[in-house]
């Protein structure tokens, strides 16, 4: 069915007229980041889910049920590592997807994938809920996994071309705003689902399917109001007053030019940026895998004031200090989140690279140190190390989307975007399996506890440096990857760009001639703000645990 025969999903259709708000978008992104953002919360389900039968004790499956059994068993209960796969899925899916149909969303606009994305994610929730009622996993597999995915790749690019077009004298806020949503949803998700299923919980029944029924059904309906939030500007559009600054108009690491998608693949630049971003997010994933038994392990009783090696705790010494742990978890959440936002918007002035630069030489700089302050016992210089390297990590992801517009243009960055968190798909397996592996091999070589994390912190400082090297290796492009001018018409005409906000739609109206309302402002921004400020709320409350 073609565009204009779906009416308001059309791309014709949300071209904004001059009285526009370009501040009404942002919360638009975040309605929509915020709700895929639980995918990093999703963990608070698998403790419940591993009891699902059991209710109070797992139903443990037999040793002749492997993982595809277990696929299909009804009568015991799914494991928690098994349970844990979905997450693998999650974000392998979130970069396949997005690279898949990122040029899809340039020419369709952030309306229609928007849609798409709400189905798919809280379509995803629901099927999943059916899946647990009936006890089978692969409809999980399928639902959250695969459907929900899908909908993770399509909700995280959808708004990143439509900011970066409406805040050209701010990229790197603006991708951040929107990446920073999608790190605070594990904030809002995470407690809130837990209270769900203390809620929905009997004798019988965890509460796990009516508490994936009602998210699956408040995530569906906030992220369909947030694609319809959405807004593109004409074609060449500008904030009023102002003109690009002498120094960024000739500035040779930002072009004014534009790169096609299916060009990226093979120009050098694409595949250092990919590099950059997979080695700073490896080595961040690394990083958030192991902080809480990291910091469990290496500083055992001294977290609760017993002069006591962590092999050496009693259970009640032992959940006190999974309580402390489970605060230093929040406080990290905070940073990763305060970071997107931090230092997306500080490399509108620093400008990307050096941004990039900065993240690897005082990253590797705190890797290194880890150890150390390990050693000495300095639980002040370990936390601080740590929270720092989680606020690059997230910052890593909310800037890069305005170093590729710098580098290859506006016109096809979402998709661009899209192609590069295959980055992210690969990081998402390397880094869990080099910290997991390295943990194993150093506990069965015999050594303590508190030392098996030192040599994986040297490997992932390594992967830092190889990182470094990639970022300082990016160089403006040869003008022979840029579109002429004639491929630019084309392409602006596949996108649609052409249509005025002026001109009277099919139906009848116009796309958006009214000023827009102060009072609707207040209230989008609020939609958004008053959970997100609930969720730092909770985490901080859990964060209280820690101090």
């Amino acid at each position: 069915m073609s565009d204009e025969k779906l009416g308001v999903l059309a791309k014709e259709h949300i071209v904004a007229g001059p009285g526009f708000n370009r501040w009404l978008v942002p919360p638009a992104a975040l309605a929509i980041h915020l709700c895929i953002g639980m995918a990093y919360g999703f963990s608070v389900f698998w403790l419940p889910l591993s009891k699902a039968l059991g209710i109070k004790d797992a139903i443990k499956c037999g040793p002749d049920v492997g993982f595809l059994q277990e696929l299909f068993v009804t009568n015991c209960d799914w494991k928690i590592s098994t349970l844990g796969w979905m997450y693998t899925l999650f974000f392998v899916l979130l970069g396949t997807s997005a690279s898949l149909w990122g040029g899809w969303l340039e020419r369709v606009g952030p309306r229609k994938v928007g849609v798409v994305a709400a189905f798919c994610w809280g379509g995803g929730m629901l099927f999943s809920a059916l899946g647990v009622h009936l006890h089978q996993f692969w409809m999980m597999v399928l639902g959250s996994g695969v459907i929900g995915g899908v909908g993770l790749g399509l909700g995280y690019i959808s708004p990143v071309s439509t900011l970066i077009k409406w805040f050209p004298d701010h990229r790197g806020m603006a991708a951040g705003m929107a990446i920073m949503g999608f790190g605070g949803g594990a904030m809002i998700g995470s407690p809130l689902a837990a209270d769900l299923m203390k809620y929905f919980a009997t004798p019988t029944d965890v509460g796990v399917v009516q508490t994936l029924v009602v998210m699956g059904l408040v995530y569906f309906a906030f992220m369909m109001c947030g694609a319809f939030g959405y807004r593109i500007p004409e074609t060449g559009w500008k904030p009023a007053g102002w003109t690009p600054k002498p120094s960024q108009a000739n500035n040779a690491m930002i072009t004014q030019n534009h790169v096609h998608v299916s060009k990226v693949w093979g120009i050098p630049q694409f595949w250092l940026i990919w590099m950059v971003l997979c080695m700073n997010v490896s080595a961040g994933i690394g990083v958030i895998g192991m902080a809480s038994p990291m910091l469990q392990e290496v500083f055992g009783g001294s977290l609760i004031g017993v002069a006591k090696k962590f092999g050496e705790l009693d259970k009640t010494q032992l959940a006190a200090i999974a309580g402390i742990a489970a605060g230093f978890t929040a406080l990290l959440s905070l940073f990763n989140i305060g970071g997107r936002f931090f230092w997306a918007t500080i490399s509108d002035n620093l400008g990307r690279r050096l941004t990039y630069a900065i993240f690897f030489i005082l990253g590797g700089i705190l890797y290194f140190s880890i150890p150390g302050s390990a050693a000495a016992g300095n639980k002040l210089l370990f936390v601080g190390a740590v929270c720092i390297i989680l606020s690059m990590y997230g910052g890593a992801f909310a800037t890069v989307p305005a170093y590729l517009a710098d580098i290859f243009g506006t016109q096809m960055v979402g998709a661009i975007h899209g192609r590069l968190l295959t980055a992210w798909a690969t990081a998402g397996i390397v880094g869990p399996v080099v910290v997991n592996y390295m943990r194993e091999y150093q506990l069965g070589l015999g050594l303590p506890r508190e030392q098996v994390y030192n040599q994986t912190m040297y490997i992932l400082v390594g992967f830092l440096v190889v990182g470094l090297i990639c970022n300082l290796l990016v160089r403006p492009l040869n003008p022979k990857w840029f579109m002429t001018p004639a491929e630019l018409e084309v392409e602006k005409r596949l996108a649609h760009e052409k249509v005025k906000a002026s001109e009277v739609q099919a139906d009848g109206t116009h796309a958006h001639d009214k000023p827009s309302s102060p009072v609707v402002l207040v209230l989008a921004w609020a939609a958004v703000g008053i959970p997100l400020v609930w969720g730092v709320y909770r985490t901080t409350l859990t964060v209280a645990k820690f101090f």
